[in-house]
């Protein structure tokens, strides 16, 4: 089946697209989460009628993201836990805990938008990434430290 994307899938392609994709996953998911429409020819001249609009979206969804960038960028995010012997944390750092104070901060990111290379289990600064837009991403510094 064709479908026209509505929102930037990852997977998929960008606002405006016309892809095919099966028949099951088209009915199931893209459209009924309003992600994308059937291509048929009256939705073809609509796409083309609304391709200017969709490129202004686009165009300052992706404005906000740079500015989004540049306030995020070289952010550090203190971050207290307890500790263990030898310096090991009691459990892990999560990009839950990382939202949580980026949300104090007051930014609002996602967590399924923090990329942590792999599980914080020990005191120190590590570098985190942070997908704001597609192909604009910001790298934080989360420091863990030691709660007295």
């Amino acid at each position: 089946m064709k479908v026209i994307l509505k929102e930037n899938v990852e997977s998929l392609g960008k606002i405006g697209d016309m892809i095919k994709v099966s028949d099951g996953y088209a009915r199931n998911f893209l459209i009924p989460k309003g992600l994308a429409i059937e291509a048929s020819t009256k939705n073809i001249k609509a796409l083309t009628h609304e391709k200017r609009n969709i490129e202004e979206k686009a165009q300052k969804q992706r404005k906000k993201a740079e500015l989004l960038r540049e306030k995020l960028e070289g952010l550090t995010c203190p971050i207290y836990r307890k500790e263990g012997e030898q310096g090991k944390l009691f459990g892990s750092v999560t990009a839950k805990d990382i939202e949580k104070v980026l949300a104090d901060q007051e930014f609002k990111i996602e967590r399924k938008n923090i990329k942590i290379e792999e599980p914080i289990k020990t005191l120190g600064e590590f570098p985190v990434e942070i997908k704001i837009y597609p192909e604009v991403t910001a790298k934080i510094k989360v420091v863990v430290i030691s709660e007295e």
